[in-house]
């Protein structure tokens, strides 16, 4: 697992203040997406306002339709209610699931917090089944620690 390889290079991602915060989300995204073989789309999602729903602000692999997700609906919906980490080792056991692709198996959404409010989250997708390890939630809850510095 290259978690710890990882992190100098997202802290260095992070504090270029030469990029707008939404590139910088972008390259993070891109260097998870491109490093860890298991992780086959990254995004980032926020509190879209006053709504109660998210917005797709960054992401790195496919497009997706799914750029507004309504609190509660799919993984990522009730992570925005439930305020804890969710993860899927098999996305077709989940009745309240938003197929963004065919070839997703699995999936892990961390949400994240700025000043102890729930802001947003990281979502990942994987083609792979059951991928995700404890390891990966605490990597992914430390990157999201390091976003919030810079939001």
């Amino acid at each position: 697992m290259p978690f710890q390889k990882l992190k100098p290079r997202v802290e260095e991602i992070l504090k270029n203040e030469d990029l707008s915060v939404d590139k910088r989300l972008t390259e993070v995204c891109e260097l998870l997406e491109s490093t860890i073989p298991y992780y086959d789309w990254v995004g980032f999602y926020f509190k879209n306002g006053d709504k109660e729903e998210l917005k797709l602000r960054s992401f790195a692999g496919e497009p997706t339709d799914h750029e507004i997700i309504p609190f509660g609906k799919g993984i990522c919906g009730q992570v925005a209610v439930s305020n804890k980490n969710f993860v899927v080792p098999d996305v077709k056991a989940q009745n309240n699931y938003i197929a963004c692709s065919i070839h997703v198996k699995a999936e892990i959404v961390i949400p994240l917090f700025k000043d102890g409010e729930n802001i947003g989250q990281i979502d990942i997708d994987s083609h792979t089944e059951d991928p995700f390890s404890h390891e990966d939630e605490i990597f992914l809850q430390w990157v999201n620690e390091k976003v919030s510095e810079i939001l």
